[in-house]
C-alpha cells in the first residue's frame, strides 16, 4: 500500500472517531483544514457513520476546508467554524518583491507548522490573505517576519466578509456534449485521452467530491477542481454552433 493511501486510511479512522464523539456527546466537532482528497475521505466517513457534516473554508469557493460534524437542527444551536484570516503585507511595499502563492506558502511552512492549520492563501498584489485556525492566527502575527527577502507583518482581518473576492476569468469553449471529461479537456486545452487520464488518476473533483466517471454530466453552477490545473465554475450551455457543437461557459479561478 502506498504511503499516501496509508495516510488516508488513518485519516478515515480518525474521522470515524470524531463522528462518534459528535454523536455521543451532542456537540460540534471540527477537523483541521482538508485537501480535496481528504474531504472525499471525510464524506465517506460521515456516510458510514450516518452523521451530518458541513464544509467551510472561510469564504465561498474555498478549496481547503474544515469539516464540522453535527447538525444544528438536531443540537438546537449553532457553532461557527473556528476560522480566522490574516493579511500578510510588506513593511515597505515600495521595495517589496513580487510574490507567488508558493512564496507565501513556503514562508509559512518553513515555520514548522502543521499544514492542517492553514487553509487557502489568496494572493492580492504584494500581499496575501491566509485562512487559518484561531491559534495559528496569533502564531503568524507573532512569528512570520519575512517572505523571501522582504520583511513583512501579519495583520488580523476583523471581518471575513471584507476580504477581496477571488478573481474569475470567463471563457467559452466548444464541446460535443456536457460530459465532464470533454469540458475539462476543452477548458484546459487537453486532448481527449489526456482529459480522460485525469479521471483515472483521481485528480478531478466536482463540487468537492472525487469523480472517476468522465461521462458525468455537468450542471450549471457546478464547481470543478483538477489537481495540478486549477478550478472553474461551469456556467452551462450558451449556444450551439452550425455544426451542432455546444458552446459552454466557464469561470476560471485566477
Amino acid at each position: 500500500m502506498a504511503e499516501r493511501d496509508k495516510e488516508l486510511q488513518l485519516l478515515e479512522k480518525r474521522f470515524a472517531e470524531l463522528a462518534d464523539r459528535a454523536w455521543q456527546q451532542n456537540l460540534f466537532v471540527f477537523t483541521g483544514f482538508l485537501s480535496l482528497a481528504e474531504q472525499e475521505v471525510l464524506w465517506r466517513s460521515a456516510a458510514k457513520a450516518g452523521v451530518h457534516i458541513e464544509l467551510y473554508g472561510g469564504m465561498d469557493g474555498a478549496e481547503r476546508c474544515m469539516g464540522r460534524f453535527g447538525d444544528p437542527e438536531e443540537f438546537g444551536y449553532e457553532e461557527p467554524f473556528p476560522i480566522c484570516a490574516v493579511k500578510i503585507e510588506p513593511l515597505a511595499e515600495k521595495f517589496a518583491e513580487n510574490f507567488s502563492h508558493r512564496d507565501f506558502m513556503g514562508a509559512i511552512l518553513n515555520l514548522g507548522i502543521d499544514r492542517s492549520t492553514i487553509g487557502d492563501i489568496c494572493v492580492e498584489g504584494k500581499c496575501a490573505y491566509v485562512f487559518c485556525t484561531s491559534a495559528m492566527s496569533v502564531f503568524l502575527q507573532e512569528t512570520l517576519e519575512q517572505v523571501r527577502h522582504t520583511k513583512v507583518r501579519c495583520v488580523p482581518v476583523e471581518k471575513l466578509e471584507a476580504l477581496p473576492e477571488k478573481k474569475l476569468s470567463y471563457r467559452e469553449e466548444h464541446v460535443a456534449s456536457l460530459r465532464c471529461d470533454g469540458i475539462v479537456s476543452a477548458v484546459w486545452r487537453l486532448s481527449r485521452s489526456q482529459g480522460q487520464t485525469l479521471f483515472s488518476q483521481k485528480k478531478v473533483f466536482v463540487n468537492g467530491r472525487l469523480t472517476e466517471n468522465g461521462s458525468q454530466m455537468l450542471k450549471d453552477g457546478d464547481t470543478v477542481s483538477v489537481r495540478g490545473f486549477g478550478k472553474f465554475i461551469f456556467r452551462g450551455e450558451k449556444n450551439t454552433t452550425k455544426k451542432g457543437r455546444l458552446v459552454i461557459g466557464a469561470d476560471l479561478f485566477v
